[in-house]
């Protein structure tokens, strides 16, 4: 039995959109092939001045595109200050988190890498692990760290955890489904070689997969496992 195959109902959080397609959007694609729900937390959204009102409605339309192309069950949009998740309570993120993940009751988490060099990629991680702290049965048995083009791979070692997986999801047969996706974001994507390109993450799966000999791959961090 593959990982996978141990995945019932899982939960995605992302603190931006586009996070979720950019970390595993592979793998969705793959969960939902075979039936199984996922649903897909964005954490944050856009506020003036940084961001438009246009801008904000893009990204949300974007999103919605690429999760029906990905298969995913319901997008769920907790809707805190974008790039300022410092400036909140931080009880504030840990209810909100804990809302979806009660609401959506996973048995999977998929998290942003506590080493990501963006705060909210930070706190979002920290939050979402208080929420899933197991004090009953229903708590997330599987919860897994993804890693996401120039935040991950940005940070420096000497000051948090490295990137180091240790667990890998064959993509081969959704890349294209993943790649489409994130297609659907034109508006957070540059030409290569900047990394938020559609050739840089075809090139990292391709990378991952390689290093499992497979024609393309997803790497996580296990968290938690509970058999």
């Amino acid at each position: 039995m593959s990982l996978l195959d141990r995945i019932g109902r899982a939960l995605v959080i992302a603190p931006h959109p586009d996070d979720e397609v950019l970390g595993c959007g592979g793998t969705i694609a793959r969960l939902t092939e075979n039936g199984n729900e996922v649903h897909v937390a964005i954490v944050t959204q856009g506020r003036p001045p940084a961001f438009s009102a246009a801008q904000v409605s893009r990204v949300r339309n974007e999103a919605a595109a690429a999760h029906a192309m990905l298969g995913v069950t319901a997008t769920h949009w907790l809707d805190l200050p974008a790039a300022e998740l410092d400036t909140i309570p931080h009880v504030e993120l840990n209810r909100a988190i804990d809302a979806i993940v009660t609401a959506v009751a996973p048995d999977t988490l998929f998290l942003p890498f506590a080493g990501d060099i963006h705060l909210d990629h930070q706190l979002v991680f920290r939050s979402a692990l208080v929420s899933a702290r197991p004090r009953g049965p229903a708590c997330p048995t599987l919860i897994l760290a993804y890693e996401t083009l120039s935040e991950t791979n940005w940070s420096a070692p000497c000051l948090a955890a490295s990137f180091v997986p240790n667990v890998s999801v064959d993509i081969a047969g959704t890349i294209e489904r993943k790649l489409a996706a994130f297609g659907c974001f034109a508006s957070q994507q540059t030409p290569f070689p900047h990394e938020r390109s559609i050739d840089a993450l075809r090139a990292l799966a391709l990378l991952r997969g390689a290093t499992v000999h497979r024609a393309a791959a997803e790497a996580f961090v296990l968290i938690r496992e509970v058999g």
